[in-house]
This record gives structure tokens, C-alpha cells and sequence, in this order.
């Protein structure tokens, strides 16, 4: 095996593999939002981009598609 498909195996590259999965998803609900003309307050912002939880991203990326206002994606929590 080569060292470079060694790596694609290693912990490690799954560790930043997901860490970019949690970072797009995250910048993905912050778009949604700016893209419907919804101001985004530094505090929604902030836990957004400090979410590491995908299945919790995804589930604020479907609320900000019908949210009027930022603060509606943490509803219920």
C-alpha cells in the first residue's frame, strides 16, 4: 500500500474530512439565510459556526429555508 492510501485510511484524514463537512454545512445555513434577506446577528452567527453536531446543522439548514427571522433555528432547543 502506498503512503498516500495509507492516509485516506488514517484517522486523522477522517477527522478533517469531517471537520470540513461540519464547516461547509455550517457556512450552508448562514447562506441560506443572507440569501433570503435575513439579517444574521453575530450571536446566531457565532453558535452556528461553533456547531460540530452535522445531524443538528442539517436540521437548522431546513429551518432557515422557512425561517423569518435568525434566532427561529434554535426553536424548540
Amino acid at each position: 500500500m502506498t503512503a498516500t492510501q495509507y492516509f485516506w485510511r488514517h484517522p486523522l484524514a477522517e477527522q478533517v474530512r469531517e471537520e470540513g463537512r461540519v464547516e461547509a454545512k455550517a457556512e450552508m445555513v448562514l447562506h441560506i439565510l443572507e440569501w433570503r434577506g435575513i439579517e444574521v446577528p453575530d450571536a446566531v452567527r457565532d453558535r452556528v459556526n461553533a456547531c460540530t453536531d452535522l445531524n443538528r446543522l442539517e436540521a437548522w439548514a431546513q429551518r432557515a429555508m422557512h425561517a423569518e427571522d435568525a434566532a427561529e433555528l434554535f426553536a424548540g432547543e
